[in-house]
This record gives structure tokens, sequence and C-alpha cells, in this order.
């Protein structure tokens, strides 16, 4: 397969094989593997597949390269003419996989 697209921390992603993406934080170390089983459509050599709503049997492998986190962002609340005014920040839990193939499910080495 040319490329997928898979949901994970509900959102969906267009992968190819070698490419780099930050999902929102999964478990594992850095350089474990990670399987995306919820693959909702598959493309390459002029075939196309999707799903209703998964591809049965078809997997995202990837490697965990890095744990991070995403730039602060600022929540700021406000009521006008009540004096109320509430300022909050948040840093997203981020996670980078590099995608090394998109084959048939478990039979990855784990995780």
């Amino acid at each position: 397969m040319k490329y997928a697209v898979i949901r994970t921390g509900g959102k969906q992603y267009r992968v190819s094989p070698g490419d780099v993406i930050r999902v929102e934080k999964l478990t594992g170390e850095v350089g474990s593997s990670v399987e995306f089983a919820e693959v909702l459509l598959a493309a390459g050599d002029g075939d196309l597949r999707v799903g209703q709503p998964n591809i049965a049997g078809l997997a995202v492998r990837g490697q965990i390269i890095a744990q991070l986190r995403a730039k602060k962002i600022l929540v700021f609340k406000k009521k006008r003419r009540k004096n109320y005014r509430r300022r909050q920040g948040h840093r997203q839990y981020l996670t980078s996989v590099r995608v090394t193939e998109i084959g048939p499910a478990g039979n990855g080495d784990g995780a």
C-alpha cells in the first residue's frame, strides 16, 4: 500500500511508509514499536480499499521516536461588564511516530 488513513486520539492522519507524525500521547518508550489497527482507508497500485468503518486485517506499524509536548496555548475566558477574566495555559503531550509499514494486522512485534 502507498498510503493509508488511520484514526488515533480522535483525529485522522494520512500516512505513508517513512512519514513522521505527531499524535496524542501513546504509552511506550522511545524505540518501541506501535501498531494502529484503526485503518479507515488504504490505497496503492491502483487499488483503493475503504473500511466500514475499519479495514479488517490491515494495520499500520511504526516506531516511537520521541515523547514530547506541544507549544503552550492560552485559554482565556471573559464575561464583559462583569469583571470576570480567567487565563489558563495548556501544553498537550505528544508522541512522534515514524511509520514503518502498512500491512497485515497482528504480525508486528507487539505494542
